[in-house]
Order: structure tokens, then sequence, then C-alpha cells
């Protein structure tokens, strides 16, 4: 094979010292207690020096340093063991006995997706702005969503605006409401729907909020506990769900590097990996960014959806259906035949086509790429949202091979019948070079979703599960190579 992707000299590396402020949660109330006492004891001209120190130590590392202090403190005030008011620098100083540093992509800065960024005014012709997302994963192996924003030229030159050192934390908005109907479909499908959660669902009207269920859970885990210990489990099971449905927004003027995804509903509480972002059109011809990414608890990985219009605000959603499995869906660009079309790999091993009237639910699946080559006979996966051109959809995707040796190929779909390959490379368009195979992960090359601009396929992608670089692809030449390979002329 002849067409190859061209390395670019970029390199995103992990840097410790992007951190941001996280709550430092103690289990034990009677710790929480003997500390928040012991910081109360002093005299208040002790506790004005201790915070001053505090501040001088953290004030140049963070934004709005009092305010998260402050907040902190909310979170304990009850375990004030005196009617005495606390000033400002006693507060603050709780509040920073409960607060921890996190540095988010100490480890790792990898697994990256791109989209066309929503504001492309001030360009020079034939520029394109867009957004980088990346997978960041730090103390405890705990993933989350950060982005980078830079600009492709009229020759296909790529630059990378340089992040500022500041992260900033969303504000988390629960859902104004639920509709039961759903909300009971999915307790179905996780397999919680039992007698005593339906016994509570039966209290709430056609819609709810989170707050009135937090109610009907609360007073049904008190009025039964003794007699059946499952219900307190039900209920916990029931907000969860409820949390894993949640909103987040950041200020606008925040520049894009300073916002953090971080995991909040229990269902995330290992971390948000690989999220792979689509510029989705729809039939009025309105744009919504979706993400598919997975949910990962620690035990269960767990398909989720992410979608916003400007990446200031984000609503966060389950996906559902019995399909609803494993990693690495990813969203095609508009409908298909008047469908949402969803790539998906529920068994490990092979690439699924999967069509739906509902975006959230998705019932059935089709085989559509099984592993072929050597380089890919362990499994075979998408690396993001299949790309239109006018020959047909560009589908990136990754296998496994021998020594679990990662590479990524490329696949053409009919355009208007995505089940029929048109093309597909016999070897990869993108391995590990040596320089690329040591890292967390050794001997991976991977990327959750690439472009099309100024007449080429721009792929970032993750090296050795570490950093992140860059790689060109003339287009003509790839589909050109892809149209020679029909799937009959292949073995």
């Amino acid at each position: 094979m002849s067409i190859r992707a061209s390395r670019t000299n970029i390199v995103l590396r992990p840097d410790p010292s992007r951190v941001f402020f996280r709550p430092f949660d103690l289990m034990s109330q009677e710790r929480i207690t003997r500390i928040v006492a012991r910081v109360t004891a002093l005299e208040r001209s002790e506790a004005e020096q201790e915070a001053r120190i505090m501040l001088d130590r953290f004030m140049e590392r963070h934004v709005k340093v009092e305010g998260f202090l402050l907040r902190r403190f909310e979170v304990v005030r009850d375990h004030v063991i005196t009617d005495r008011p606390l000033n400002d620098w006693q507060k603050l100083l709780v509040g920073a006995y409960f607060t921890l540093e996190y540095s988010l992509e100490a480890a790792a800065l990898f697994n990256p997706s791109i989209v066309p960024h929503p504001d492309q005014s001030g360009l020079s012709p034939g520029t394109l702005r867009f957004v980088l997302s990346l997978r960041a994963t730090g103390e405890g192996h705990v993933s989350s969503i950060v982005f980078r924003t830079g600009v492709v030229d009229e020759n296909g030159q790529i630059s990378i605006n340089p992040p500022t050192r500041f992260i900033t934390a969303a504000e988390v908005h629960p859902n104004p409401s639920y509709e039961k109907r759903l909300f009971e479909r999915k307790l179905r499908e996780l397999g919680v729907l039992s007698r005593d959660a339906q016994h509570l669902m039966d209290q709430l009207g056609e819609q709810f909020t989170f707050e009135q269920l937090s109610a009907v859970a609360d007073e049904g885990s008190r009025g039964i506990r003794l007699l059946d210990g499952s219900v307190r489990r039900t209920a916990e099971n029931l907000l969860a769900v409820a949390r894993a449905n949640y909103e987040i927004s950041f200020e606008p003027s925040e520049r894009y590097s300073e916002r953090v995804i971080f995991p909040l509903a229990p269902a995330e509480a290992r971390g948000i990996e690989d999220a792979r972002f689509v510029r989705f059109h729809d039939e009025a011809g309105r744009s919504t960014y979706y993400a598919t990414y997975t949910a990962f608890d620690g035990q269960v990985p767990l398909p989720q959806l992410l979608e916003t219009e400007d990446f200031a605000r984000f609503k966060i959603s389950t996906l559902n259906g019995p399909e609803v499995q494993n990693k690495g869906m990813a969203l095609f660009p508009r409908k298909v035949c008047g469908h949402y079309a969803m790539l998906s790999r529920q068994d490990n091993e092979n690439i699924y086509l999967m069509y739906s009237d509902m975006l959230h639910f998705w019932y059935d699946k089709q085989l559509l790429l099984r592993p072929t080559f050597p380089w890919e006979f362990v499994q075979l996966g998408n690396c993001g949202s299949p790309i239109e051109t006018d020959a047909g959809w560009l589908v990136l995707t990754h296998g496994v091979g021998s020594i679990r040796r990662y590479a990524i190929g490329a696949v053409l779909l009919d355009l208007n019948d995505p089940g029929r390959v048109i093309g597909r490379l016999p070897e990869p368009l993108l391995e590990p070079i040596p320089e690329e195979r040591d890292g967390y992960v050794p001997n991976v090359v991977y990327s959750c979703g690439a472009l099309v601009h100024a007449g080429r396929l721009i792929l970032p992608y993750a090296m050795s599960d570490q950093c992140t670089s860059f790689a060109t692809v003339p287009l003509e030449e790839l589909l050109s190579e892809l149209k020679s390979q029909p799937p009959d002329s292949l073995l």
C-alpha cells in the first residue's frame, strides 16, 4: 500500500502543574468534627495568620480561591460545635482543610477528538479553527475531558494555542425534570425496576424533579427500612440513575483550555473515558456537538452522551436500550435515511452499525466489520465518528494485533447505505514507530476523531496512552486507495 500518514512535530504532553481544587472528603463524621474543632479553637488572629499564609501559597495557582473555600466551609458548617460566629478568615481556613489540589493530567493526555470550533470569525481565508478534546488522567487513574483550541490553515499546517495554567471546575445543574416513562424504561434495562422501585416510582407524577425523587426515596427508605433492608439500596439505585443525567456550565469568558469536565455522577466515579465528539447537523440545518463517552465506576463501563452548542453549557445523559453496551460508540454527523446512526462494538471484537429514531435509545444492531488482517486479529473498533466525503463515509478504525499492538486503519462506507462497505485498507494507515512505542500503555496509536480540511485528513492521535500528536493524509489519495480495495478483493 502506498498511502501513509505524515506525522507532524506537534506533541502535547501531560503537564502536572495544571491543577484545580477538588473536595477533600473524609468518610468519618467524627474526624470531620475533630478537624473543625481544632481549626475553630485557634485564636482569631492566629486563624487569620494561617489563612493568609495558605492563600499566599495557592493564590497564584488558582482562580476564585476564596469562593471555593467558602463553599467547602458551608459543606461542613454543621460540624461547628459552638454558636460563636466565625469571621471570613476562619471560614476560609476551615474550608481549606477539606480541599485538595488535583493535577488532572499528571499521568497522561491522550485519546484526542477534533471538531470545528463554534466560532470561525476573524480567520484568514482557508483557515479553520478547531476544538480538540483530550482524555486527561491524573491521581488514582481518574480520567476527565479537557480541551485545547487551534487552527489548520489553507495549506494544512496545524497550530495549537498554548493553554493557560489555570483550570476551572464546572457549575453543576441537576436536570430540571425527568420523564417518568423514560426513567422507568432505563431502570428496567438496568435490571433495578424491582417491586420496591416501582412502588416508589408510582408516587411520582408523569414528570418529576430530582428533589421530588429524593423526597420519595428518603420517605420510602425510612418508612420500611426495618422491614426490608433492600429498600434503601433500591432508593440509592433510583438516585444514582437520576444523578447520571445532569447539566454543567462554565463562564463564557473562561478559555476552552481552562474548562474541565470532571466525573460527577456515581457511574463516573473512576473516570470519563474516550469522548468521541462530532458536530451533528439536523434537518433544519442547526448544529449540535455530541460526544459519546464511557463512564466507568471501577467495575462496569457505561456509555453516556454529552451535548453542547457552545462548549460553555453541557448536558449529560444516559444512553438506553439493550444495545447500549461496552465501549466505543460513535455517532454519525447527520441522520441517514431519516434515522440516527451509530457505530458500536458490543462484543469487544467487531464493529456494528445501529439505527434509531430516538437519539438516546438503541435497540438493534447489524454486523459491519470483523477482524480480517493480522494487525487487527484480536479486536476491531472505531477511531471516532464517520466523516462524510463525496466518495462515502470515511471511518477510521483501530485494530489490535500481536503483543497487544494498536494501529489505525481506514474503511469507506456507502453514503446512503453505510451497511455496505466500499473499500478497506488491508494495512494500517498509522502504526506506532519506535519513538511512539514507550508510554503508559506501550505500542499504541489511537484516536477518538478526525476531520477533513484543506484537502487533508487531520488526524490527532495518542501515543502509547501518554501524550498526543497529529498526522495528516492527502484525502483524495486515501479515498482512491480505499476505492481500489473493494471488500471482495481483500482476501
